[in-house]
């Protein structure tokens, strides 16, 4: 089961702290829009936690296999595409196998990691229920 997050943003303008009462990372945006640049974007975040789901599901999977998978690197961006009827984000991620592996070893690692959890939750209808404490 995984931990709470808490999320708290107090004077440094957009700077916001993030904490699961053990690991503690920072986030703000650009000086570009205000922020002092002192860590990841929100939107950064999201890619980051896509692109880190899927390089360990892609590990855990070649270990499984002791397959010579020496690195694997996620490069993410994303747009967004707005119309009168909805907004779409399209992401995309380019894949990258280093090691002792063939083509089919590396297509079905291409393959494994669109399976990975947090791909999955961005690729299925999200309901996010906000409420006042």
């Amino acid at each position: 089961m995984s931990r709470e997050i808490t999320v708290t943003i107090e004077q440094e303008k957009y700077t916001t702290t993030i904490t699961d009462n053990i690991h503690t990372l920072i986030a703000d945006e650009p000086a570009e829009v205000g922020g002092q640049d002192k860590g990841f974007a929100p939107t950064q975040l999201l890619l980051s936690s896509l692109g880190s789901c899927k390089v360990i599901t892609v590990r855990m999977y070649a270990d499984q296999k002791k397959w010579e998978l020496d690195k694997v690197i996620v490069r993410l961006s994303s747009e967004v595409k707005r119309s009168v009827q909805q907004q779409t984000t399209y992401i995309k991620c380019h894949i990258s196998f280093e090691g002792n592996l063939d083509d089919d070893q590396k297509k079905r690692l291409a393959i494994i990691a669109d399976r990975c959890p947090v791909h999955k939750i961005l690729s299925n209808p999200i309901v996010i229920d906000s409420n006042m404490l």
